[in-house]
């Protein structure tokens, strides 16, 4: 049976942590595809993937009635409604600015085009850099191409990968090409217009995060 997804959600009512959780219910509802199971109940998926079953149900109600009573959801067709309501169901543009080991590295990951992003180029301030190619065969551009790139390719996503003390002026650089969604792994605070999604993703911060936990288990065993 096909559901409709509720044109009533908006992006603005839609939390990150929701957003978050529909991109791990599409990486279960692959995995389960994969092992052949067409049809699931919030209950078994949440059993199966170690989720929450009531937050499974809530999370999906937001966009429609995915269920059938006494069958659950059908694998394939939620997929293509969590495709849809995450955007995948088009080819999403992404450029990132900057070259350097990390850089090189996010265009050659493999898992952004298995599920729809493709990586448009690199762009990068030195010159050595610039006209070479990643490993995979992601063309370096200067970055003083980024808005002609940008409106050539209608890039939807720019990556930044730049050392703390160019992200701003990156930044600032992405948003006046047009750019409205930005993923940053720069460290430091950015600031961007309202309009524009920024998302930060900080490694320093997360190992701290779990070299606290080591401390505090290691604090704790001594003292038991």
């Amino acid at each position: 049976m096909t559901r409709r997804i509720n044109p009533r959600t908006s992006s603005e009512q839609v939390s990150d942590l929701t957003a978050g959780r529909l991109s791990v219910y599409l990486r279960c509802l692959n995995s389960l595809d994969v092992a052949g199971v067409k049809a699931i109940s919030s209950k078994a998926l949440a059993e199966r993937f170690h989720l929450n079953a009531a937050q499974i149900r809530k999370d999906l109600a937001c966009f429609g009635d995915f269920g059938v009573r006494g069958v659950g959801y059908q694998v394939q067709e939620l997929k293509r409604h969590l495709r849809m309501i995450l955007g995948l169901d088009r080819t999403v543009r992404v450029a990132i600015l900057g070259a350097g080991n990390l850089g090189l590295a996010l265009a050659d990951y493999p898992g952004f085009r298995q599920e729809g992003f493709s990586i448009i180029g690199l762009f990068d301030a030195d010159p050595t850099k610039v006209d070479r190619r990643s490993r995979g065969g992601v063309q370096i551009f200067d970055i003083g191409e980024f808005r002609k790139q940008v409106r050539r390719h209608a890039i939807d996503i720019a990556v930044i990968a730049v050392p703390a003390d160019a992200a701003q002026s990156v930044v600032d650089t992405a948003v006046e090409a047009g750019i409205r969604a930005i993923l940053n792994f720069s460290p430091g605070t950015l600031k961007v217009p309202a309009e524009v999604k920024l998302k930060n993703v900080d490694l320093t911060v997360s190992m701290e995060s779990l070299s606290f936990f080591l401390a505090r288990a290691d604090s704790d065993a001594k003292s038991a």
